[in-house]
């Protein structure tokens, strides 16, 4: 199997790869279709193949704007309905600097003018909850949108 520059596979030799009658490799190749190589994590990976399963097509990794013009990227904008999905991994998050900087970003994407409503999920909802996560989503979109 080739691999990219850092020792991970491409799509297309997952896709060639899948392109076979084994067991999974149906929902396997569905679930390469919205890969994402801006991902910021793993947990992002799944959200976006849990919400795609679901029906649910945000955007993912994109930019926004704050009132002062500062650029800030948000997990996964619903930019219509003004709803915004951040994944939160405690690797990431696991020390009082980036606490700290999560926290002020957190507030600066909430005053974004996109933005009514920001919902954040951990990795282990992602993980454990998705059905939960999901219909947290649905629910927010029906309330906001």
């Amino acid at each position: 199997m080739s691999t990219g520059s850092y020792g991970l596979t491409v799509p297309a030799t997952l896709a060639a790869a899948l392109d076979s009658p084994l067991r999974g490799s149906v929902r396997a190749r569905r679930w390469l279709e919205p890969a994402d190589p801006g991902s910021g994590s793993p947990a992002e990976t799944i959200a976006r193949l849990r919400m795609h399963d679901a029906g649910l097509h945000p955007e993912s990794q994109a930019e926004l704007r704050t009132p002062d013009g500062r650029r800030r990227f948000l997990d996964f904008p619903f930019r219509a309905e003004g709803l915004g999905v951040e994944i939160e991994g405690y690797t990431y998050h696991g020390t009082r600097d980036s606490h700290r900087r999560d926290v002020a970003r957190f507030n600066q994407i909430a005053q974004c003018p996109e933005v009514r409503l920001v919902l954040r999920f951990t990795a282990e909802d992602v993980f454990h909850r998705p059905a939960q996560m999901i219909q947290q989503i649905r629910a927010a979109l029906t309330a906001v949108g």
